[in-house]
């Protein structure tokens, strides 16, 4: 149905004269579209010749350094070149947004769930949900690889697959009035496909909110300084919201200054607080303590009104997160400093690597999850997003624009852990069980990985430890620890020296757990409202999210599985994220598998078998590389890689008597191995069969959409749309023209959305 037959169609209580129109013209759009000036047509040249030459380099060079500067030029260029393109043409040939049809922010307005939305504020929220600790710690964890694989993954996997899930996930999420992803597929695949991606994504759903929260507690266990900036993050986030709310609301920008000043107050009162007495016995906290306050706070974040605390901590982080590696990205122009990590590192090529064991494919994909393509992301763009979307054109800037961002996230973070020494790289990467947990453990292990180049010694890491502001840097697994070191390294090269490393390491630490805090919250929200649709079916009630007893039940059931895995990995004792994070990996990348055929089966029963290899190609992809992954976490031999060999050759010593075995130097450190690869193993099997259910369903019904498709009967009927905003950061000439006429309407006309 065009715009023109809503006009007709559509009754309002205001006469549609009295309002200017809900959208630019189509033709004129086109028009703009396809006007290219010599100005132009030369900054795209320019971009293009920059971005080959940074390519070139970076795919050539084998020489013994090679300058950060080209990562930072090759990502940026080409990401410009998709959102311009790439992005545009999917557009138009796929997704087709109308501004003249309404959005369910606008004609389900509650003031709560739903809300028109700025896009700016918007793209915050939505940012902030996404970027988790996918793009901070896959990259560092797969930087044992080598530079080169990584980089090509995080930028091309997320133009042609992260970036178009998230955009089509969340633009027919928004057409189906803010649908869950478990929910379209239901109404898609009927009772066996939906019933298994409903499954799906709520299992699946537990382990990635368990790994976001795993890495917030080894990046804060025993860190007094960490522990107390972050935990003030929280009463700050709260201030924001009362303030915006009450005090002075739509001050934004004033918010933001005081938000910012709040925070480097939080960062640098953090020393004192932890070289002080009182302070050092209160925050120094051991990592099973954080996990259990980590799990109180995801049930109070995740049923507190959305203005209290998550809008507010999603706006700062979003400030915090945008603002650091913009910073980060301009440091290492400046600095320019010399990657001594090769293009294809030993571990390349073997399957032994001491953070993350298994060969190059498939383990490469599932290990950079978020930074490349995250099914996590298909939750959010069909839980919290397109409930709030103003226009329905702006979710290409959310959608696939919003992506970008992260893998520039993503790239920042891989340039970051590799332009530290690599020997510090694995000191702080292999788990304690590995180093003993000293300085000498970590050193004597180090240096028997035979590693060109690498010869560490004990004065190096008790001088890096000392240097920002922590009681030691060894086997701080994770990932964030190291990103910390990394963004620290580079920062104070441009600003401070040594003597401000400690600033900047518990600034990245404080980025980072605000970084992944907010997928948390964000997470244990959206997978509540996917528990409250699956219950819905059964007993009606649950699908009411303003019931408050089903949200604190549901709230409640989510945070218990998550909080179960959290534990699980907090207490492992091969070094909960060396063996948890794999499995968070091919999970997060079955899930999008999983989102990628649901979307396949919506273009198709529209009848667009035309441009359906933009949702195929990826799809096939992350079907492969997930099938395979999970094939070897199954059935592997090997016990660094199959979960279910790691287990038989516990148990094999548990029933010979023996009192340590392997890494695990207690009767009690076996028996958890056993029952956390229990529980992975078994997590495994599940997810594979429920996604591989799912996109065999997902098939069916693409075929049986052939050759003339089956029509959109799952969309929420059309309805007109009596708001208007533009589409991106920027305003076109035709927007902007547009937007006069709407300001200058009377108060009483104006639209309401949301400011924060």
């Amino acid at each position: 149905m065009t715009h023109r037959c809503l006009r007709r169609v559509v009754s309002t209580p205001t006469s549609q004269a009295q309002l200017p129109p809900a959208g630019v013209d189509p033709e004129v759009l086109e028009a703009e579209d396809k006007k290219w000036t010599p100005m132009k047509i030369a900054i795209w040249v320019a971009i293009a010749l920059i971005g080959g030459i940074a390519w070139g380099v970076l795919a050539i060079s084998r020489g013994e350094t090679i300058n950060a500067i080209w990562f930072v030029f090759a990502a940026v260029a080409t990401y410009l070149i998709a959102y311009r393109f790439y992005s545009k043409y999917i557009e138009k040939k796929i997704a087709k947004p109308d501004d003249f049809r309404a959005t369910p922010a606008e004609y389900k307005s509650n003031g709560k769930d739903f809300m028109p939305t700025d896009r700016r504020v918007l793209f915050g929220h939505h940012f902030a949900a996404i970027a988790g600790a996918g793009p901070l710690v896959g990259p560092v964890l797969a930087a044992q690889l080598g530079y080169l694989p990584g980089t090509l993954w995080i930028i091309i996997g997320v133009i042609l697959a992260g970036a178009v899930q998230d955009y089509l996930v969340m633009f027919f999420s928004m057409r189906r009035g803010g649908r869950s992803l478990g929910q379209m597929a239901r109404e898609e695949l009927g009772l066996i496909g939906g019933t298994a991606a409903l499954l799906a994504t709520l299992t699946i759903m537990i382990i990635i909110v368990a790994i976001l929260a795993l890495v917030v507690v080894n990046a804060l266990g025993e860190s007094a300084w960490g522990v107390y900036s972050v935990a003030l993050t929280i009463p700050i986030a709260l201030f924001m919201g009362i303030y915006l709310r009450y005090i002075r609301p739509g001050k934004v920008m004033e918010i933001s200054v005081i938000g910012f000043v709040l925070l480097m107050f939080a960062i640098i009162s953090g020393r004192w607080v932890a070289e002080s007495e009182w302070g050092s016995a209160l925050f120094h906290l051991d990592r099973p303590v954080i996990a259990w306050a980590i799990i109180i706070y995801g049930f109070v974040a995740a049923v507190l009104p959305v203005w209290l605390l998550l809008a507010p901590r999603d706006y700062l982080s979003t400030f915090m997160k945008i603002g650091v590696i913009a910073l980060l990205a301009i440091a290492i122009i400046v600095v320019r400093p010399e990657i001594s990590v090769p293009a294809f590192s030993e571990y390349a090529s073997r399957t032994d690597g001491p953070v993350v064991a298994g060969p190059l494919f498939p383990f490469l994909f599932v290990t950079i999850a978020c930074g490349a393509l995250s099914g996590f992301h298909a939750l959010i763009s069909s839980g919290t997003t397109p409930k709030l979307v103003e226009k329905e054109r702006q979710t290409r800037f959310l959608g696939y624009g919003g992506m970008l961002m992260e893998s520039f996230v993503a790239i920042m973070a891989l340039v970051a852990a590799i332009s530290i020494d690599r020997g510090i790289y694995f000191a702080m990467n292999s788990s304690a069980a590995a180093t003993g947990g000293t300085v000498e453990g970590a050193v004597a292990f180090v240096n028997s990985l035979g590693l060109v180049g690498v010869n560490l010694t004990p004065d190096v890491l008790t001088e890096l430890a000392r240097n920002v502001g922590e009681e030691s840097v060894v086997s701080r697994t994770g990932g964030a620890p190291t990103l910390a070191v990394g963004i620290a390294h580079i920062m104070n090269q441009w600003f401070g020296g040594t003597a401000m490393m400690g600033f900047w390491y518990h600034f990245a630490i404080m980025f980072e757990a605000l970084f992944i805090l907010t997928a948390v919250d964000a997470g244990t929200r959206v997978a509540r409202f996917m528990l409250q649709d699956a219950l819905g079916n059964f007993i009606p009630k649950f699908k009411d999210t303003s019931w408050r007893l089903g949200a604190w039940i549901c709230t409640a059931l989510m945070v218990a599985g998550w909080g179960y895995i959290l534990i699980l990995g907090v207490t492992d004792p091969l070094g909960g994220i060396n063996t948890f994070f794999p499995l968070f990996g091919i999970a997060n990348q079955l899930l999008a598998a999983l989102a990628l055929a649901v979307v396949m089966t919506i273009v198709a029963r529209r009848g667009n078998f035309k441009h359906l290899w933009v949702v195929i190609v990826p799809l096939v992809f992350a079907t492969v590389v997930t099938t395979v992954a999970s094939l070897y976490k199954i059935f592997s031999p090997v016990p660094a890689i199959g979960y279910w060999a790691q287990n038989a050759a516990f148990r094999k010593a548990l029933d010979e008597g023996k009192e340590s075995f392997g890494t695990a130097k207690t009767v009690e450190a076996m028996e958890a191995v056993v029952r956390n690869t229990t529980v992975q193993g078994t997590l495994s099997i599940i997810f594979l069969v429920l996604t591989l259910t799912v996109i065999v369903t997902a098939i069916i019904a693409t075929i049986r959409s052939f050759p003339n498709g089956r029509g959109d009967e799952t969309e929420d009927p059309a309805v007109e749309s009596r708001i208007y905003a533009p589409a991106g950061v920027i305003s076109s000439p035709a927007e902007k023209e547009l937007e006069k006429q709407w300001a200058n309407l009377p108060a009483e006309l104006q639209p309401t959305r949301a400011k924060h």
